[in-house]
């Protein structure tokens, strides 16, 4: 076996251990488990409103207790785990599932429900002698306020509700050897469909999407599973109609003229699934209105995360936690202080469903309520 094969064997043995271990773990054994898989300095990388967090003792105080005081008995299960090592010679793990618990004390400021509730994660391990030194994960924060009741963004034109489709076949925990023709025809499909991605120019295409000739990329029973906020997509022209168009004509940016910066997750595959993603980085210019936020000409960064399924020749599966709430927060928009308005509400017994479009604002002036209160952790 290939040195770097071995190395992903291990690497992924590690980050499975450790989420199994989680899943079982008692309060006094949480430190041991967390310390024995991630460098003491490692570089933990969360979603708005948590951030950066620096060392595993701060992972330990700063994420883990808060997550389990309020879920106590969250259990995490796996829907694709795979590694490889990227094209810049970094050892990479990654992969997404839910994460369950009952809801029994307020999260981020969210009240809590006392009912069982699903976050979808997303998360990358940057990987060094068996020790997790970098790591990257995306909570749908969107829809634990959701489960508790709180609309924050309009309807999504995807579909919402319940747990997004698992991977066809079930087979995306890879934990055995895969075999390395099919991981690199994976990857190598997935970069021929960026490009043609790429092929998108605004100024000219406008909502016209057929410059990126999708179609010769995608299986027709095409299934893309976006965040909280977008939905889900069935197949290429739901794909385009629900999420791609109006994306487009919010941002649109292709290869935008600046330094990126951020961090870029190296791409990676095994077998038939390969995932990629970005970290702050800066994808497109605010050119025009999204989700009912007009155009703020602002140069907005991403947190994004993909991960494929092939089938054949055709891409059939792909899931993409996105860190909506960041995107918002640059576009000067506090999604949580739309949450605390909105329980702000419900405390006097008024449900925002129970509003005129653009009532809210009007309502609690006439309340003595604060529209602007800020986060409250």
């Amino acid at each position: 076996m290939a040195d770097w094969k071995a190395r992903n064997q291990k690497n992924k043995a590690v980050v499975w251990d450790y989420w199994q271990r989680m899943n079982h773990a008692e309060a006094n054994q949480v430190e041991g488990i967390v310390k024995k898989a991630f460098h003491r300095n490692v570089n933990w990388n969360g979603p708005q409103p948590i951030n950066q967090i620096r060392g595993a003792d701060a992972l330990i105080a700063d994420f883990w207790e808060p997550l389990l005081h309020s879920f106590p008995d969250i259990k995490r299960t796996v829907d694709i785990l795979i590694g490889g090592v990227s094209k810049d010679k970094e050892d990479w793990v990654s992969g997404t599932g839910y994460l369950t618990g009952t809801f029994v004390h307020d999260w981020l400021g969210i009240p809590a429900t006392g009912k069982k509730t699903n976050i979808h994660f997303g998360q990358f391990f940057v990987m060094r002698n068996e020790k997790i030194t970098e790591s990257y994960v995306i909570l749908d924060i969107l829809a634990v306020m959701k489960q508790a009741g709180f609309q924050v963004l309009p309807p999504a034109l995807g579909r919402e509700g319940g747990k997004i489709q698992k991977p066809k076949g079930g087979d995306g925990v890879q934990l055995t050897e895969q075999d390395e023709l099919e991981g690199r025809k994976t990857m190598q499909l997935v970069d021929e469909m960026g490009n043609g991605l790429m092929r998108y120019v605004r100024s000219r295409d406008l909502e016209n999407m057929n410059t990126m000739e999708q179609h010769n990329y995608w299986h027709p029973d095409f299934h893309w599973m976006g965040p909280t906020g977008i939905g889900t997509s069935h197949s290429i022209e739901e794909f385009q109609d629900m999420h791609q168009r109006p994306w487009l004509m919010g941002f649109g940016d292709r290869g935008l003229d600046v330094d990126p910066g951020g961090r870029y997750m190296g791409h990676h595959g095994e077998g038939q699934y390969s995932a990629v993603g970005v970290w702050d980085y800066k994808f497109s210019v605010q050119h025009g209105e999204y989700q009912g936020i007009p155009a703020t000409k602002k140069i907005i960064t991403i947190r994004d995360f993909d991960w494929y399924k092939r089938e054949g020749n055709y891409l059939i599966q792909n899931w993409i936690p996105i860190d909506m709430i960041d995107i918002f927060l640059q576009m000067d928009v506090d999604l949580f202080d739309r949450m605390h308005r909105q329980h702000e509400l419900r405390k006097r017994g008024i449900n925002w469903w129970d509003l005129p479009v653009d009532g809210m604002g009007a309502t609690l002036a006439s309340l003595g309520v604060a529209a602007g209160g800020g986060r409250k952790f």
